[in-house]
């Protein structure tokens, strides 16, 4: 799920770590059972998303095709949120990041990959 150092920036700055649920299981499984919860999650290609089987809070961004957020909200376990015209990607975070970062309505989200040192043999 994308790879080791990907970084989530929230109007040009890096705010945390990222996980990136780009194919069908991966997005299906979204933040479920995860311990701890990861700093973030970016869910290509989804116009919403819910909490069936979430024990927690979590905070979620709507985004738009330039990474622009359209919508915050609380997603509360067992909820859902709705889709919107123009949304293509979803955000979510546990509830209170998107204060910490600053991220609000209008916030241009970004992803930063990592880069895996590979070691040799000699």
């Amino acid at each position: 799920m994308g790879n080791p150092g990907d970084r989530l920036i929230v109007d040009g700055r890096e705010v945390a770590d990222l996980l990136v649920a780009d194919t069908w299981a991966r997005r299906a499984r979204g933040m479920l059972a995860r311990r701890p919860l990861p700093a973030a999650m970016w869910f290509v290609g989804e116009t919403g998303v819910h909490g069936v089987g979430m024990t927690r809070s979590l905070d979620v961004a709507l985004l738009d095709r330039e990474g622009r957020v359209v919508a915050t909200s609380v997603l509360r376990p067992f909820g859902m949120t709705r889709p919107r015209r123009g949304v293509v990607d979803v955000l979510e975070a546990p509830r209170g990041s998107f204060a910490t970062w600053g991220l609000v309505p209008g916030s241009v989200l970004a992803r930063r990959h990592g880069v895996v040192a590979r070691v040799g043999r000699s």
